[in-house]
């Protein structure tokens, strides 16, 4: 394999979490005031560190979400992870094929090590990622779009940026992925292949990684 390190973004890289956790974002902002479609949701939000989505709402309404946001929405996310949450298909066979290969791989998610951790169990894939694993924006100053993330996991893994690859579905991953100067795929499932254009190849099949990474 080209590549001496195989980095994930976790929220609909991973896990299919996006459309259980915009829906409840969506409904969330419009309950506190702040009208919010999926589709809107989908476009501003997806990829997002969660004070991505205060400074957006700051930004255009003048107003501050409240403090206990955060808390509650990770409350009603987790509850339908519990209920709801599958891993990505074919996901589980890209991984297998890394272990498989000796090829290092991490998760580096815009999401908090808790909210990764739920997925990771209620979808099995905890067998797959160990802590030293798994990285948050959380363990950095800057979510995405700035590359900080993505450099960290690098760092903590022992490779340099340019023998990485990384593993993307939002623009804003695409972004930060792009300004580590790492090799991007770009997942498009969820996300018009046009919004994830800087990447450096596009796929829709997850099943088929494996053998685009070779």
């Amino acid at each position: 394999m080209r590549y001496d390190l195989v980095i994930f973004d976790n929220d609909g890289v991973l896990v299919d979490s996006e459309p259980i956790s915009n829906r409840l974002l969506a409904a969330y902002l419009t309950e506190l005031g702040h009208p919010t479609t999926y589709e809107e949701s989908i476009r501003d939000y997806m990829g997002s560190a969660m004070h991505r989505i205060h400074e957006l709402i700051l930004e255009r309404t003048g107003q501050r979400l409240p403090a206990d946001f955060d808390e509650v929405f990770h409350r009603r996310v987790f509850a339908a992870f519990e209920r709801e949450l599958q891993p990505v298909a074919g996901v589980t066979g890209v991984l297998e094929k890394l272990a498989v290969d000796g090829v290092p791989y991490c998760v580096a998610s815009s999401g908090s090590h808790a909210r990764i951790r739920v997925g990771h169990r209620t979808t099995g894939l905890d067998r797959w990622f160990t802590e030293d694993r798994v990285f948050s924006s959380e363990d950095v100053g800057r979510g995405k779009p700035a590359p900080d993330l993505f450099l960290y996991a690098a760092e903590r893994m022992g490779v340099a940026p340019e023998r990485c690859a990384v593993v993307e579905d939002s623009p804003l991953g695409v972004q930060a992925a792009v300004a580590a100067g790492m090799d991007v795929y770009g997942f498009t499932a969820m996300t018009p292949a046009a919004r994830l254009a800087g990447a450096g190849h596009l796929f829709a099949d997850m099943g088929a990684l494996a053998d685009l990474l070779v």
